[in-house]
């Protein structure tokens, strides 16, 4: 991935040379083969359009804000037949970056409740922080249009063979419950 980051044009930002004044623009749109690096590095067939835009805007006086679009239409594997799987992703993304963490307190640490805010670091890498979210932001499960896992049913010889319905323990009931309201008429 380090070698793909140096080849994206301005993806890498210098905090202390940032206006604090005003927000900072910034747009990455990776060519074709910048886009299959991050389809290898994310273990997906392809990805056919990928933008990611927004600003990095001052708060306070230390601490910044990153608001960005991120665009992408991939390809994947579908889990079921592995044949191609195009999806269409548009998520925002945020990210706070904080010049002074807050102090972990004990030896156990929790989650914090934002976990969008980070350590502000000293060069900040656009094309990482896009990478990550795309990679958030992709399907668990891709699956196409029609598959079905279905239900594969084995016995051995002779005997009758255990279905997914079978082994719920209460779909019988309804059966039953109408059998002895029958009974007692």
């Amino acid at each position: 991935m380090d070698s793909f980051v140096a080849d994206l044009p301005q993806s890498i930002l210098r905090m202390a040379d940032l206006a604090t004044g005003r927000p900072t623009a910034f747009s990455l749109t990776p060519d074709t083969d910048e886009r299959q690096a991050v389809a290898q590095v994310l273990g997906i067939r392809a990805i056919k359009k990928l933008r990611f835009s927004g600003q990095l805007t001052p708060v306070g006086g230390k601490d910044w804000a990153l608001t960005a679009d991120l665009g992408a239409t991939v390809v994947q594997e579908c889990v079921v037949t592995l044949g191609p799987v195009t999806t269409r992703i548009d998520e925002p993304v945020a990210r706070t970056y904080l010049a002074e963490m807050p102090e972990i307190e004990g030896s156990e640490v929790e989650m914090p409740d934002d976990d969008s805010v980070e350590e502000l670091p000293a060069t900040l890498d656009l094309a990482a922080v896009m990478i990550e979210a795309l990679s958030l932001a992709l399907p668990l499960y891709p699956r196409a249009e029609g598959a079905d896992l279905g239900e594969a049913v084995f016995a051995a010889p002779g005997t009758t063979a255990m279905t997914d319905e079978d082994t719920k323990p209460f779909a019988g009931l309804g059966a039953l419950r109408e059998s002895l309201k029958n009974k007692g008429k």
